[in-house]
């Protein structure tokens, strides 16, 4: 995956152990690093034509969704997507999209992508614990 060279806790319990900041940057760089490959991704699928209009409508359906995201993200926790320290792109965050997510097959691709969502999604429920202690986490 072209996300392996950002280092994730394991788990929730490493995930706990983080700061709230710090967890909050993984967050975004995650989101952004899947910003291009998804994109691409998009055009890829769009020249299939043996792909149903449903596949098609799911696939942009989800990239809007990462956007979306990302920037419920920033805003719910006052970063301002400056705050990343720069990193504009995945490949400032050092990740070799273009090559590595290009070149992976669909499977993978969608293997990675979901590896990486339900790393997010957990991420995020141990931040809204945080916020939020009385959802009784």
């Amino acid at each position: 995956c072209h996300t392996s060279g950002l280092l994730t806790p394991n788990g929730k319990e490493y995930a706990q152990k983080i700061p709230r900041e710090e967890l909050t940057h993984l967050i975004l760089r995650l989101l952004q690093a899947w910003k291009e490959p998804l994109s691409h991704f998009n055009q890829h699928i769009e020249h299939h034509q043996e792909l149903p209009d449903d596949s098609l409508s799911k696939a942009k359906q989800i990239s809007n969704m990462v956007h979306e995201l990302k920037t419920g993200v920033e805003k719910s926790m006052g970063i301002i997507s400056n705050s990343l320290n720069g990193v504009a792109s995945s490949e400032a965050a050092g990740l070799s999209v273009s090559n590595e997510a290009n070149m992976m097959s669909d499977s993978d691709f969608i293997h990675c992508f979901r590896r990486d969502s339900n790393k997010v999604q957990s991420y995020l429920k141990v931040l809204k614990c945080r916020i939020m202690p009385e959802n009784s986490c």
